[in-house]
């Protein structure tokens, strides 16, 4: 199950205003990971990992999946890869990924309000991968109602009415997505399925708020990770603070099956050990704006490869009151080339420690593992500008020369 843009604001999550049970329920017969993170900070490449296994420059989405930007996914799925399995796989809601889900390996695409009808339609025996895709936390917001005491206002918004009414419409569509979760775990209840049920509850990126979702600082990159399998053995009410990306979900969806992992996969399974670094990029959203990071447990290194705005502001979160009230503050030209945080220090990462003495040796170390990681895993922006798709497109009606 995913829902879109609220990172891991949760009250699972030790966000105390929000209204969530079902998720806070899920959580407790589980593993809660506590520093899970997306590959990037926006809807298409980061669900492309989340169903490959793979980094966006290694799956084909390096920017958004719908018309007009027109991404393509060029791995294969999760849904195709538990087919040829004996999985019967079923869609519920959309995806973000191609402009062929048809090609993605279900074998039924349904309306998201279908899947209790569907779960109680199968045979008890028979092995489904289930995907279910939640849109009610996508901006536009309804209208805010009353904010609900103790509202929680993220540190990297400003301070105002414009933060409080933003924030209160986010938490109504929480509460309402976690009641849709909590009639799928009816469901598998009532069929007598949840004990051997893997669940995976996650978020595609950060909140959908200004210097969030489409930027490398933790608010774009953090997600909620939720693992349940009761018959499984993994535990219940634990918490994990290591450090794990969401290419690891697809390896431990296999494992779990005992389904080899394919070779090339660049995730690896969350039942093992975490990991001492996670890497994220961004190369497209609204325009192109490349940029790669890495991210231990003390530090973050990002390298930016273009000039641009100091942060992306995503059209959807330009109408919204926090934007409108400063667009200033968001607008203004990016300073550094390179950026380098001490998250213990400074979790909201507003001292770009780059060039430092004191911190000379750290920023050699990461620099030194973003251009290894880079060159490991093939980046295209190491051989120069990416072209979009959109580019390849008009380029295609150039007249040849004589």
């Amino acid at each position: 199950m995913t829902t879109h843009d609220i990172g891991r604001h949760l009250h699972c999550y030790g966000v105390a205003s929000v209204v969530s049970p079902n998720l806070d329920a899920l959580a407790a017969d589980g593993v809660r990971f506590a520093m899970a993170f997306a590959t990037a900070p926006q809807c298409s490449p980061s669900r492309a990992s989340l169903a490959t296994g793979l980094y966006p420059h290694n799956n084909g989405v390096m920017g958004l999946a719908h018309r007009g930007f027109d991404w393509e996914l060029t791995a294969t799925h999760t849904a195709a890869v538990l087919a040829s399995a004996g999985f019967e796989t079923h869609l519920f809601g959309g995806q973000h990924v191609t402009h062929h889900p048809d090609r993605l390996g279900f074998h039924r695409i349904h309306p998201a309000d279908a899947i209790e009808e569907v779960i109680a339609a199968q045979p008890g025996d028979r092995r489904m991968y289930i995907e279910i895709n939640f849109d009610e936390t996508h901006r536009p917001y309804p209208a805010a109602g009353e904010p609900p005491a103790g509202l929680v206002i993220p540190g990297y918004l400003p301070d105002g009415p414009e933060a409080i009414d933003e924030m209160t419409a986010v938490e109504q569509t929480i509460t309402a997505m976690d009641g849709s979760v909590g009639r799928v775990l009816a469901a598998l209840e009532r069929t007598g399925r949840a004990a051997n049920a893997l669940v995976v509850f996650t978020t595609d990126h950060g909140l959908a708020m200004p210097r969030a979702k489409c930027t490398l600082y933790d608010p774009g990159l953090e997600v909620a990770l939720i693992v349940r399998w009761p018959d499984g053995g993994i535990g219940r009410g634990v918490s994990n603070s290591e450090l794990v990306s969401n290419i690891d979900v697809l390896p431990t969806l296999l494992e779990s099956c005992g389904i080899t992992i394919p070779a090339g996969i660049q995730g690896r399974s969350l039942f093992e050990r975490g990991r001492e670094a996670i890497f994220a990029e961004k190369t497209f959203h609204s325009y192109y704006d490349p940029m790669r990071c890495i991210r231990t447990h003390r530090h973050k290194f990002i390298r930016n490869f273009e000039t641009a705005f100091a942060v992306e502001v995503p059209a959807d979160i330009q109408v919204g009151a926090v934007f409108r009230a400063n667009p200033a503050r968001y607008s203004t030209d990016r300073p550094s080339m390179v950026e380098l945080y001490d998250l213990e220090a400074d979790p909201l990462e507003q001292r770009n420690l780059a060039g430092s003495e004191s911190v000379r040796d750290v920023e050699a170390d990461l620099s030194a593992a973003l251009w290894d990681w880079m060159r490991q895993t093939s980046d295209p922006v190491l051989d120069g500008p990416v072209q979009s798709p959109r580019y390849r497109q008009a380029m295609q009606g150039q007249p040849h020369r004589s």
